[in-house]
């Protein structure tokens, strides 16, 4: 079984391309919703009068490297540095999407 989560957006292309330069692919464009990939994600973005901006999207990265490398590109973005959470075994960053939805980058540990 395959999923893919939608979120509502008002600022439909920055948004789609705050993704791509991320690394996620277009998997399918429809007539105003873009679906992309990252890996076994999916995440579609689906342009309309609200923005739906509550929850987390996360990044599962193999390794901190691909946390630090997520960093070094998003460092403005980020609320701060990537740390280890005793709590649940990762290494994690949060940084905001040009909407100011929620984005995690972790590995787990």
């Amino acid at each position: 079984m395959d999923g893919i989560v939608f979120f509502r957006t008002q600022c439909h292309d920055d948004v789609v391309a705050f993704y791509r330069d991320l690394g996620a692919t277009v998997w399918r464009e429809q007539p105003d919703c873009t679906i992309l990939e990252a890996g076994t994600f999916r995440v579609g973005f689906c342009d309309r009068e609200t923005a739906d901006t509550e929850g987390i999207v996360t990044f599962v990265f193999g390794d901190r490297d691909g946390v630090d490398d997520a960093y070094e590109r998003l460092a403005d973005r980020a609320a701060e540095e990537p740390r280890f959470n005793q709590k649940y075994g990762i290494y994690q960053f949060f940084a905001a999407d040009p909407e100011g939805r929620t984005v995690e980058f972790q590995t787990f540990e």
